[in-house]
């Protein structure tokens, strides 16, 4: 993904102290996430803007997340400390194993077109 490819180019190869210690709160959440979510999970890497990086997770049940570090560095490294599968994109085959509930359901259709409020 170019986002992607942008984010490692600006990237330095060493990571600072704040972002040593970002990356491993990181990957605590990371592996917890994994822990309860099914034992495992994949993620994805995308530069959301002014340096920051999305880290999407799908656990192996389907439930899904999102977290943000503040460098691609930082991410990519708690990624890998974490040793989760990650992705080059969210493909359709990694998009086909999010399982939504019911509160995803009512939100997008509250927001999009008027639908139910949750309550």
């Amino acid at each position: 993904m170019a986002d992607t490819k942008q984010a490692e180019a600006a990237a330095p190869d060493a990571l600072d102290a704040k972002a040593q210690r970002e990356a491993a709160r990181l990957a605590k959440q990371i592996s917890a996430f994994a822990g309860s979510h099914g034992g495992g999970a994949e993620g994805q890497l995308a530069h959301i803007g002014r340096g920051t990086t999305r880290i999407a997770l799908v656990g192996a049940n389907g439930e899904w997340g999102t977290l943000v570090a503040r460098s691609h560095a930082a991410a990519r490294k708690a990624v890998e400390i974490a040793g989760i599968e990650l992705r080059e994109e969210f493909d359709g085959e990694m998009a086909a194993k999010v399982r939504t509930g019911r509160y995803e359901w009512s939100r997008m259709a509250g927001i999009q077109v008027g639908g139910p409020a949750n309550g």
